[in-house]
């Protein structure tokens, strides 16, 4: 472990709130017993290989500034030990988690002038000013891809399944789709790849043509994957380079296509408003039921 203090943005500088005592939520009893938490993780080559990753219940991957990728999990049903590395919120961040009930946000920092956009969301923001002892540094990794979260001192124990208010449906796989072992998004500077395995009755993740493993070795595995297209245009920030931090717009529909069983089906989805979970149908309007485990989702430019 060493100290303490906040970390870069994707591609330059971070800031954090000024420093207050070091209290954690759990210390302060803010913690509603419903409430996911929600990390903001590092996915820059240097940052790899992350921990924690493969106890998520929902994996979102966005893109950042310089066509780069950056994650959010999602953890509900289990709380690891540790989870890393973490990094800086995004102004999208705030949309896509009014579908969860006070949710605790893990970040790193952010620029200056989005933490009163933070500070006047409905979430809980953690960052290392303001529960320190809930975080270190590692020693495997250079800086900034070295600070790490020990969950269990934001919060007391998992809320469960229940706080997962994402909409997602489990069951049955839909009728229809196609066969197909193996998926590549991309964005400008980064990509994911999905590959079916049979025998683990998964898919494998690659990024940016490298094997998904956790720290302690663990292939990275969802059950489900979902691309979402999304409309994405740029916000008001930028980062020290003056690359412009894109907004990701998750309220509304489009199409996607979800990843399960070694089928792919083009589907649609809606999300009527930020307290809403987003609902995936097929064509015909049925709802689409997930494979039980891990979600991936991938949010892409739509054409």
């Amino acid at each position: 472990m060493g100290g303490h203090g906040p970390a870069d943005d994707a591609r330059g500088r971070t800031r954090t709130p000024a420093p207050t005592p070091d209290r954690s939520a759990v210390d302060k009893g803010q913690v509603n017993k419903g409430s996911v938490l929600a990390v903001k993780i590092d996915n820059a080559p240097g940052a790899r290989p992350q921990t924690g990753l493969d106890a998520a219940d929902v994996v979102y991957a966005e893109q950042v500034e310089g066509g780069l990728s950056r994650l959010m999990a999602v953890y509900a049903g289990t709380l690891p030990k540790v989870v890393g590395p973490v990094r800086s919120a995004r102004e999208s961040d705030l949309e896509l988690l009014r579908q969860f009930h006070d949710p605790l946000l893990a970040f790193s920092g952010a620029q200056h002038k989005l933490l009163p956009l933070i500070d006047d969301a409905p979430l809980q923001a953690e960052p290392p000013a303001k529960a320190s002892d809930a975080y270190f540094r590692g020693t495997g990794k250079a800086a900034p891809h070295n600070l790490y979260l020990r969950p269990a001192r934001l919060m007391k124990s998992a809320p469960g399944a229940d706080a997962l208010t994402t909409g997602f449906r489990y069951g049955a796989a839909p009728a229809g789709g196609k066969p197909a072992n193996t998926r590549t998004v991309r964005y400008p500077a980064a990509g994911f790849t999905f590959t079916w395995s049979a025998n683990l009755h998964r898919y494998l993740v690659a990024m940016d043509g490298t094997p998904t493993v956790t720290a302690d070795g663990k292939r990275v595995t969802p059950a489900t994957v979902v691309v979402q297209y999304v409309r994405m245009h740029k916000s008001a920030f930028h980062d020290i380079l003056g690359n412009n931090t894109p907004y990701t717009e998750t309220v509304g529909s489009g199409t996607a296509q979800v990843l399960r069983d070694g089928r792919v089906y083009d589907v649609d989805w809606e999300r009527g408003k930020a307290t809403d979970g987003t609902e995936f149908t097929t064509k015909d309007g049925k709802p689409v039921n997930f494979a039980k485990g891990q979600v991936w989702v991938v949010l892409a430019q739509a054409s």
